[in-house]
């Protein structure tokens, strides 16, 4: 036969059917599945292109290289259909990348591959010689499992003068025939007729069958059993038990004795009803012998014989409609699943599609879907009966990082019947999260004078990331303090995040070090955060006390004077000191290590003031010789000493003459003389010179002032550079003013004391006997008070001159300057004035 292959396709919601004829050959063509869905090659490559079905028999086969659909096993369609029409089966072809589902329906179509059967060889008839003309003799139908025009489409009597054929078709459509009399049996003339039933289907070729009848003429049994009901209707519950009752026929027969005793039995039935059901032969009751299942047939047909022992026979028909139960749980197939899935995926990616059957009709095959828990998922139902389970929010790794999906599917009936289905789903993870410090800030504690690589602190990110993602990585961020680097003061672990130390710290040229750090992940693109670390220098004791006041020299000895007239708390002087520590190690407390006389003078402890602490008297020594210490409050503690010359005495000369001994050498140079006069002569030398230049300065700013004054321009008189006139600031008094009268005689000196101060400052060389000096002078210190400038006096031989020296008052003690390249400046006016002579001097 000539197998025409019809295919045609419609494109709806991606579905596709085809008719193909049944029994081809495996690698039969059935249609280009590409072309049809409008695929090119590489989409179906890929996407990985495959076909998904619920059987258990693949039939049919995708190349993917070609994009065609071939078959691949044999199709029977008397095996997948029985005698349902129109024969199809159905699968599903699944492309991924992105997801896409196409349904295609195969059609069957019927060939005529099989004969007409009759269950039975032969048909044994006992028919009374007596039957009326017109009796009815049902004969035994022939089964043909094709359909259509293949299947069974009549009945053919083999030729004879006592029977003709008459053909019925039943409500299912299926063919039977009767045999009717139509002339009268003679049992003397034919005992026995053999007469053949042919059976014919409508296939090309034809295809048919035959089968015996055997007919025996009975004696005279003249009334047949008659049926109470043509058609019996009656209902049978699915799954019902063995034996249940479903309807019971009746037949009478007016003839006595054994001619009217009535068997019932099952005829023109299916195999497969036979097995189903039974009747009782002498009640007519009709009983389940086997398991009705509604899912195979929804209605069953079959007909009742009544026969007597005349051989006569009646039929009904009996028709029997099956009712359906939920006794068939949903069936939920995978079609795809997905996992992992990227955490990023945006609301309503597809992660699967499954398919969900229920056998039952009616409300007990309707199904829901749902998903179980609260779980950020969702099913969507877009064909009938596949569902695709898509993701309902945006995942988040973090927070869960993966799934149990369990998808319930309940049927309608009752009670509803369910089956579940748990699906793993593992989220991926994608760098959403930057590294957290657990702190905004750190705040970390050094002592200065610290070892270089030494740890601070270490400072901590997470990541809630996994893997590379979460793998943090610390950075120093490029800043500057007092304009270098901050690497070249700290450093980080780029692994640990521990800080460490490059340099030792100064506390006193920095007290504190901020910075960034950054901490960034090993994600692509990577992402970071900053956190401000402030690391304070915590100051030590390393910086003993410096003395200011008053100065230590080497050439010099400086003297407090205290009059014998001074009462008890008399002020003598202050020691100054200050320490560039700070806190508690800056704190100074002063003491007294040594003395003349402990029991006259006192220091005060916060204040470092020299005091008396009793009235003094003539019988103590002029000259005192005191040792302070100057002690900070660190740990360990670190001091300083400094030695106050005092000199008690009321009168100039007394003082001169003590510490003359204690100083003077008795040993007299005879270069001496020369000296004071090469001395004398440089003096003068130098007075002229001055006086020169004052006058040139006066007359040169009297002409600028005539020249100002007649060209009517604004005076605007002139100071010399960093000139200050101010005087007496300070702690101690800056001015003194004294004259000395000295003779020949060294003993028999005066000195004559002014009172401009309180307190009076000697400044003694040991070189200097024998000279008079009337001195006003003014101390400054400038910009260093750990350095102070001393203007002492070249002592001269001679007996009477004035000394004038105005000096810019020192400014308060403050921090010493960090540079100390930077220089003092002082700016003194000399003047002399009095008269300079030279008298004559011993030797």
């Amino acid at each position: 036969m000539v197998l025409i292959l019809f295919c045609f396709f419609t494109v709806v919601a991606g579905q596709i059917r085809y008719s193909i004829p049944e029994e081809m050959k495996k690698g039969s063509l059935i249609g280009n599945v590409a072309q049809d869905l409008g695929l090119d090659l590489k989409r179906l490559r890929s996407g990985r292109a495959r076909i998904v079905t619920g059987e258990s028999i693949q039939y049919t086969e995708l190349k993917t290289d070609k994009g065609i659909l071939v078959v691949k096993e044999r199709i029977d369609r008397e095996q997948l259909c029985g005698d349902v029409t129109p024969c199809s089966f159905s699968f599903e072809i699944i492309l991924e990348n992105p997801m896409e589902l196409n349904h295609i329906t195969i059609e069957v179509l019927d060939v005529n591959d099989h004969p007409p059967v009759f269950k039975k060889s032969d048909i044994m008839l006992d028919i009374s010689e007596s039957a009326n003309l017109g009796a009815r003799f049902v004969l035994d139908s022939a089964e043909d499992p094709d359909v259509g025009v293949n299947g069974l489409q009549n009945y053919v009597l083999s030729p004879n003068d006592n029977f003709v054929l008459k053909q019925h078709v039943n409500p299912d459509g299926s063919k039977y025939a009767e045999m009717m009399l139509q002339k009268q049996l003679d049992r003397e003339e034919v005992p026995t007729l053999s007469l053949k039933l042919i059976a014919i289907d409508g296939g090309n070729p034809q295809r048919s069958g035959t089968v015996n009848i055997d007919i025996k003429v009975l004696d005279v049994n003249d009334n047949a059993p008659v049926f109470n009901q043509s058609v019996y209707k009656a209902t049978v519950t699915e799954n019902a038990a063995k034996g249940t009752h479903i309807v019971t026929v009746n037949a009478t027969d007016a003839d006595s004795g054994s001619n009217g005793y009535i068997t019932y039995s099952i005829s023109n039935v299916r195999s497969n009803i036979a097995d189903l059901l039974s009747i009782d032969q002498v009640s007519g009751l009709l009983s389940v012998s086997g398991p009705i299942d509604f899912e195979k047939d929804k209605k069953y047909e079959l007909r009742i014989d009544a026969k007597d022992e005349g051989g006569l026979t009646d039929s009904s028909k009996v028709i029997i409609e099956v009712t359906d139960v939920n006794d068939n749980a949903p069936i939920i197939s995978v079609m795809s699943f997905t996992s992992p899935v990227s955490e990023d995926s945006p609301a309503g990616t597809t992660i699967g599609i499954i398919n969900v059957k229920d056998l039952d009709s009616g409300d007990n095959g309707k199904v829901n879907c749902r998903i179980e828990q609260n779980a950020p998922f969702k099913i969507k139902s877009n064909l009938r009966n596949y569902y695709t389970l898509v993701t309902d929010t945006v995942l988040d790794r973090e927070t869960v990082s993966e799934y149990n999906i369990t998808v319930v599917a309940t049927d309608a009936g009752m009670p509803p019947l369910s089956t579940n289905r748990t699906f793993y789903l593992k989220v991926s993870d994608v760098n959403d999260n930057a590294p957290l410090f657990s702190q905004s800030v750190y705040d970390a504690f050094i002592a200065e004078n610290n070892s270089p690589g030494v740890s601070i602190l270490t400072v901590r990110a997470k990541d809630p990331d996994e893997n590379q993602n979460a793998r943090v990585s610390y950075i120093l961020e490029d800043s500057h303090l007092d304009g270098y680097p901050v690497s070249n003061c700290v450093s980080v672990n780029a692994e640990s995040g521990v800080i460490h130390a490059v340099r030792s710290f100064d506390y006193e040229q920095i007290k504190q070090l901020v910075f960034v750090v950054k901490a960034q992940d090993g994600g692509s693109p990577p992402l970071s955060s900053n956190v401000t670390v402030k690391v304070m220098i915590q100051d030590q004791n390393d910086n003993p006390p410096q003395v200011l006041y008053p100065v230590q020299t080497g050439g010099s000895l400086v003297a407090e004077m205290v009059p014998r007239s001074a009462d008890v708390g008399y002020l003598v002087t202050k020691v100054v000191a200050v320490d560039v520590d700070s806190g508690q190690n800056a704190w100074l407390s002063y003491r007294l290590q040594k003395a003349t006389d402990r029991a006259l003078f006192e220091v005060g402890l916060q204040n470092g003031e020299i005091r008396t602490i009793r009235q003094v008297t003539d019988k103590d020594a002029v000259k005192q010789r005191l040792t302070v210490i100057v002690e900070d409050n660190g740990q360990p503690s670190r001091s300083a000493t400094v030695i106050v010359n005092v000199a008690v005495a009321d009168s100039f000369p007394e003082v001169l003459s003590e510490f003359t001994d204690f100083t003077q050498d008795k040993e007299y140079n005879d270069n001496l003389t020369f000296y004071l006069v090469l001395a004398l002569a440089v003096v003068s030398f130098l007075f002229i010179t001055c006086l020169v230049v004052i006058i040139s300065v006066k007359i040169y700013r009297w002409r600028q002032s005539r020249v100002m004054y007649h060209s009517n321009l604004p005076v605007i008189p002139y100071y010399p550079p960093r000139y200050s006139d101010t005087l007496g600031t300070g702690t101690l008094q800056h001015v003194y003013n004294y004259e000395v009268c000295r003779t020949t005689d060294s003993r028999k000196s005066d000195c004559k004391f002014g009172g401009a101060g309180s307190q009076n400052v000697l400044i003694m060389d040991p070189s200097s006997t024998g000279t008079m000096q009337r001195i006003q002078s003014e101390r400054s210190i400038l910009d260093e008070p750990d350095s102070p400038l001393e203007v002492r006096n070249n002592p001269l031989r001679v007996y009477s001159f004035r000394h004038v020296f105005r000096l810019t008052p020192p400014p308060p003690f403050r921090t010493p300057c960090p540079h100390p390249s930077t220089q003092s400046r002082a700016r003194a006016l000399l003047l002399l004035s009095n008269q300079v002579a030279t008298l004559p001097l011993p030797h």
